[in-house]
């Protein structure tokens, strides 16, 4: 973890009143990949989104959960290639308007905001499930509290997070090795029963799994290890983004993917019948396999998984929405405020303004943003995908980068596939995600693209161009 605490070589020098705001370059690999695996929460992720993938895939979770991360290799090297090209705190917004133009970029700019606004919450909201063991609290008031703790702690230095991320990660990956330890020891049947594609029915019998229930699952698989692309969004923040944001993008899917898919196996051998699989509730099958202290233990570490996915969450968005600014999204005096860094180099007013809302988002029903939230991770994506299938034209063949391998093979094939996924989305999701995309449609035509000049002019930090 040394290079997690490394201080710069050099002093920072001083800017200029009228330039563009820079975030210190203070993270190596080890400390960018501990804050990266922190925002996938493989435990938290495991704990609270697999459970309804149990409920509505059964034992084709583990399948589609491997397919998903299939998957998300081919979006890892998009990322990778597109994050050393465009190391900026934009994320993929900055690289989709680099490589597809300005309007893309606005639009996936507003999809993964709906991404970062939503996702926390409802996370957080999970945190009162696993602190049962020890004290029963109100859902809504037990993640609006985890939401402003992780904003306060947004307010450090991004040194200070990676250490406090690092120790609650070590703790949620305990709790996913415990799960898996248990689950294979208790196994109930055997590996054939990965591919039976059965899940428990509302009569008690067994239903078949459908290759298009997989396919519509496929969207919240995608959003099991979504939290790998916060690499990109630390790459002003890190030392040699050419060569460390690939290395942080590809090592935290490999880490994630394995510490959510090896525990989602054994639990799916583990569970004593169907329904108590489908049923979702892992904690009760702990508690089973084991004792309630083993259960109690594994719940606490969950929680602070909880915690610390809240953390890590709010720092990636603050700086989605301090890069906004920066690139002059919003009218002036908005900007001028996002913009602002304190004296711990954090952009303060984008971390209270992704925060407080965050904490007021628990107090709503998310049912249907959470779909939303599928929807737009996949449409997020496409759009990736169609900036890496772009990303060696001109002047961008000749910029050292990393370059992914069976290009423009890999991008081409992801476009059809991610495309299709989205047409067997419920319609409901697809339809708030529409209209979403057509309000801000509406923004870039009527405010921005008449300020063409002046607005929405996404820059990359200099010293990330060399």
């Amino acid at each position: 973890m040394t290079d997690t605490l490394r201080p710069p070589v050099e002093p920072a020098l001083p800017q200029a009143p009228d330039s563009p705001q820079k975030l210190k370059r203070s993270i190596g690999v080890v400390g960018g990949t501990l804050l990266t695996l922190s925002c996938v929460t493989p435990a938290s992720t495991l704990f609270v989104v697999v459970p309804d993938l149990f409920g509505s895939l059964g034992t084709a979770t583990a399948l589609t959960i491997a397919v998903g991360s299939l998957l998300c290799i081919a979006v890892a090297f998009c990322y990778s290639e597109l994050g050393t090209l465009i190391p900026s705190a934009g994320g993929e917004y900055a690289m989709v308007s680099t490589m597809a133009g300005r309007l893309a970029g606005w639009l996936v700019f507003v999809l993964s905001l709906l991404v970062v606004m939503i996702v926390p919450p409802v996370i957080a909201m999970g945190t009162a499930d696993y602190l049962a063991p020890i004290v029963h609290l109100d859902p809504s008031m037990a993640g609006a509290g985890v939401m402003l703790l992780a904003t306060l702690a947004g307010l450090l230095d991004l040194r200070a997070n990676a250490w406090i991320t690092g120790v609650f990660l070590v703790l949620e990956v305990i709790a996913a090795a415990v799960v898996a330890v248990l689950g294979f020891a208790h196994a109930e049947r055997g590996p054939g029963s990965l591919v039976s594609m059965e899940v428990a029915g509302a009569d008690g019998h067994a239903d078949t799994v459908t290759a298009l229930l997989v396919v519509s699952g496929l969207a919240i698989a995608l959003f099991v290890t979504q939290g790998f692309s916060t690499a990109v969004y630390l790459s002003e923040e890190m030392e040699n983004p050419r060569r460390n944001v690939a290395r942080t993008v590809l090592a935290t899917l490999a880490i994630s993917a394995a510490i959510i898919l090896v525990p989602v196996v054994a639990i799916s051998l583990g569970a004593s019948d169907l329904a108590e699989l489908t049923g979702g509730d892992i904690g009760a099958m702990v508690a089973a396999w084991s004792n309630s202290a083993v259960g109690t233990f594994v719940s606490l570490c969950v929680a602070l998984a909880i915690v610390n996915a809240g953390i890590v969450m709010v720092i990636q968005n603050s700086r989605v929405l301090f890069a906004s600014a920066r690139d002059k999204a919003w009218p002036e005096p908005v900007n001028h405020v996002f913009s602002k860094l304190g004296r711990f180099g954090s952009p303060w007013v984008a971390t209270l303004a992704v925060g407080v809302p965050g904490a007021a988002l628990c107090f709503v029903n998310l049912d249907t943003l959470y779909g939303v939230t599928g929807v737009s991770v996949t449409g997020m994506y496409l759009l990736v995908a169609i900036a890496a299938l772009l990303s060696r034209r001109g002047a961008h063949r000749h910029t050292p980068a990393w370059r992914m391998p069976l290009w423009p093979v890999v991008p081409a094939l992801l476009i059809a596939v991610l495309a299709y996924i989205l047409t067997q989305q419920e319609t409901a999701y697809l339809l708030w995600t529409g209209g979403i995309t057509a309000a801000a449609t509406l923004y870039w035509l009527l405010y921005l693209r008449p300020r063409r000049d002046t607005r929405w002019l996404v820059s990359i930090p200099e010293d990330a161009r060399a």
